[in-house]
């Protein structure tokens, strides 16, 4: 995306806006205009990624990030893994099919979203801006993803070690043949 026609248009406008002020301002116009040019690209950058944020909250599992190459902006979508639902038997009788994947059904309400309001510590949400930085994805992306893994694990199933020291402190036994 070229952030030169937002910031030209910008500088037009506050070349326009100081025709009106006189010599003085229109000096003082020519001055501003290296330090708001960048100032500006920085808020549009911001404004950028704030939208992707939104718009990542309500694709998710999927999302949208934005990422800068060559100093311009890019998007970049990752659409949800979808699996097709399992088709039915036609041999059993409908009150014994099982029912559709869970992941299916929150395709289907993946419009609806909700802002909540989520506390935590301090070094929690360190580790929480660190993963989400590794994977290349906003914080929320993050979240709503691990929230999403969370629910979806079978029940009984504990969830996967991811640290060190997690991976450590787990002991497989049993035999192998």
């Amino acid at each position: 995306m070229d952030l030169n026609r937002y910031a030209d248009e910008l500088q037009r406008q506050l070349a326009t806006a100081a025709a009106a002020g006189g010599d003085d301002a229109r000096e003082l116009a020519a001055r501003l205009t290296a330090p708001l040019d960048a100032a500006a690209r920085l808020v549009l950058l911001s404004a950028l990624s704030d939208a992707a944020g939104e718009i990542s909250a309500e694709l998710a599992p999927g999302s949208v990030d934005v990422r800068l190459r060559g100093g311009s902006p890019e998007f970049v979508v990752t659409a949800p893994a979808t699996t097709p639902a399992p088709a039915p038997d036609a041999a059993a009788p409908a009150s014994t099919q099982a029912p559709a994947a869970a992941s299916v059904a929150v395709e289907g309400e993946a419009g609806a979203t909700t802002r909540t309001t989520l506390r935590l510590p301090d070094h929690l949400k360190a580790q929480a801006e660190l993963a989400a930085a590794r994977d290349g994805v906003s914080v929320n992306t993050w979240l709503v993803r691990a929230v999403a893994a969370a629910v979806e694990r079978p029940p009984g199933r504990p969830a996967t070690p991811t640290s060190p020291e997690q991976r450590a402190n787990s002991r497989v036994t049993g035999w192998v043949r």
